[in-house]
């Protein structure tokens, strides 16, 4: 074995550096995955803590930290 890490297929995507507002991130988008869970057998998001939640996994997910400077 060389010592390196075995990646099937490539390097990771995401996370993604963070751009800062990112019009593709809309409520639109949470409504979207939260009814792709429910489509799947999980309990619907009916708190606004489980909106927020998911929102929260979601940007974590998808972005890196932006850089502090």
């Amino acid at each position: 074995m060389s010592g390196k890490p075995f990646r099937l297929w490539g390097e990771r995507v995401y996370p993604m550096p963070h751009p800062g507002p990112d019009p593709r991130f809309t409520e639109c988008l949470v409504n979207s995955v939260a009814g792709v869970l429910v489509a799947h057998g999980y309990p619907p998001l009916s708190v606004p803590g489980d909106w927020a939640a998911l929102e929260t996994a979601l940007v974590r997910y998808l972005y890196r930290p932006p850089k502090e400077t």
